[in-house]
């Protein structure tokens, strides 16, 4: 499925540090950046921004729903290509919720707010697949 209108789709890159997560094409992309969420269809200007910890929805050209956890990283759009980088960056699949509520339960308990989000954002991710 297209973007309406365009006739094109987005080539989507979800990268962490050491592995490619997902790779393909989309017809949207939904991320939370320091400025708020943000929605990216094809033909998007070009961008480049600050990720925060959150969920990312890709729907892709198919059709189908593929859902992460990220944390803080980068996200940038250039002619129909979107690239999205974090260290922490896990699909849905890959995460195990008793997993995801202990390293909450460890960020509360060490005073770790940026750990307690990037746990929250798994737990997210798990809400909705």
């Amino acid at each position: 499925m297209a973007p309406s209108g365009s006739g094109q789709a987005l080539q989507v890159e979800l990268v962490a540090a050491d592995r490619v997560v997902w790779s393909g094409e989309a017809a949207r992309v939904l991320a939370r950046t320091a400025s708020g969420d943000l929605g990216v269809l094809a033909n998007h200007a070009p961008l480049l921004s600050l990720l925060v910890p959150g969920v990312v929805e890709i729907e892709t050209a198919g059709g189908e729903r593929v859902r992460a956890a990220v944390g803080d990283g980068f996200l940038s759009v250039s002619d129909n290509r979107v690239s999205i980088l974090s260290e922490d960056t896990f699909l849905a699949e890959e995460i195990v919720e008793s997993d995801a509520r202990a390293e909450l339960e460890r960020a509360a308990a060490d005073g770790d707010d940026l750990a307690a989000l990037r746990a929250e954002a798994k737990l997210r991710v798990l809400q909705r697949s």
